[in-house]
């Protein structure tokens, strides 16, 4: 099939880079909802599209003078890093790996645990970047005064994992040598903030004639007092879900060194890494787009501009893609966040058991109980057919294979 194609029964053209037919009917129904908002000047589809809280999950929304918070939904910022190191899968047995994962662990909080305070993770980055993350947390006192009082979690939560899809792999690419790669979001806070906005759009006067469907959905306009305040609150959240994934990596680069500057690892290997590629793929920028300045929501989708590097994970299994950007304006200058989910999680419980899972994941160091079975990778579209079904938004620069992962 040749994409992208236009979406069936659409109040506005919607673009799609997903055969309609493989769409969940929930998800189809989203993205009809979307095309109906007032104000709407485009919406694009990515290949890992699947049904979200408030809008579907890779998806595109375009708008000249407005936004909806829901369309954003809860993890704002959410987002990937990747750094290629100068070890070689060779210089890793096993047992490495099994530790390498314990160091990692003890370091990242992962699914609902938090550092004891701020200063646990201090140590391990550049000034420049823990100065960076002091102002931000300085900042805090001028968020949404309902969560200020959260002031001490949110710092605390600061370089912590969190738990679903998000994780931190050792992966390598097809000459063998050995990348860092992460997934992670604004923790609870980026939740809280979201959560507050929303109530706040849903209860506004301009969303009044707004039809019971798309209430959900309901929008912030330009030039008002409560746009001002999400788009505050949002860039905030965003700039914490980088600076959160950029402590994560100098603790895993920190964890590494280590290992093998020490006696318990391989002693005489100085382990180097190069430059990373942090990107978020659920966040809001304005950007030109037909011409004209736009405010672009992308909810699981990724910039792709002429030249730009990025991350698209799988599943735990299978693996991600360094891809570059084509610059393709029809997609708005984006592509897929990852594979996409197939199956919901709910359903990924009743169908798979930890067997499952470890049988999957064999020759890869990670958690196979249940409490990741939700995350099995058959639970995930095929990341392969994803990428190719993108190939005029982004060009693939490396395939990397997982060897190690840590899960919340």
């Amino acid at each position: 099939m040749t994409y992208p194609i236009t979406l069936t029964n659409t109040a506005a053209p919607v673009l799609a880079w997903a055969d309609e037919s493989t769409i969940e009917d929930a998800a189809l129904q989203q993205l009809r909802d979307v095309s109906e908002l007032p104000g709407l000047h485009g919406l694009r589809v990515m290949p890992d599209v699947h049904f979200g809280k408030g809008a579907t999950v890779g998806s595109v929304i375009a708008m000249e003078q407005a936004l909806a918070p829901a369309a954003v939904g809860v993890d704002i910022g959410c987002g990937v890093n990747a750094v290629k190191t100068s070890l070689h899968l060779e210089d890793l047995t096993a047992t490495d790996l099994a530790k390498l994962r314990s160091r990692f662990e003890s370091v990242v909080p992962v699914g609902f645990a938090a550092h004891d305070s701020m200063r646990d993770s201090r140590e391990a980055l550049p000034s420049r970047f823990a100065t960076a993350a002091y102002g931000l947390m300085g900042r805090f006192g001028n968020l949404h005064a309902d969560v200020v009082s959260m002031y001490r979690r949110a710092a605390a939560s600061l370089g912590t994992l969190g738990g679903g899809n998000h994780f931190i792999e050792l992966t390598t690419d097809d000459d063998n040598a050995v990348w860092i790669t992460l997934h992670s979001g604004s923790r609870g806070i980026g939740n809280q903030l979201a959560q507050r906005h929303m109530e706040v759009a849903r209860d506004l006067p301009a969303n009044a004639d707004l039809p019971p469907h798309l209430r959900e959905l309901s929008l912030f306009y330009t030039g008002t007092p409560e746009m001002d305040a999400y788009l505050h609150d949002l860039r905030w959240a965003q700039e914490y879900a980088m600076h959160s994934r950029t402590i994560m990596m100098e603790l895993v680069k920190r964890e590494l060194r280590s290992y093998f500057d020490s006696p318990t690892g391989r002693v005489g290997h100085i382990v180097t890494f190069g430059d990373e590629i942090n990107c978020h793929h659920n966040y809001v920028s304005t950007e030109v787009i037909d011409g004209r300045e736009m405010i672009v929501t992308r909810k699981g989708a990724i910039s792709a501009r002429s030249g730009e590097l990025a991350l698209i994970p799988g599943s735990m299994a299978t693996g991600s893609y360094i891809v570059r950007g084509l610059g393709n304006p029809e997609s708005f200058y984006s592509a897929s966040h990852g594979a996409g989910r197939k199956m919901s999680r709910t359903k990924a419980r009743k169908t798979y058991t930890a067997a499952d899972v470890a049988r999957t994941m064999q020759g890869i160091e990670a958690r196979t109980d249940e409490g990741v079975v939700d995350e099995i990778s058959l639970a995930y579209k095929d990341l392969d057919s994803v990428i190719a079904a993108q190939r005029d938004l982004v060009q693939p620069v490396a395939r990397l294979q997982t060897i190690l992962c840590v899960k919340g």
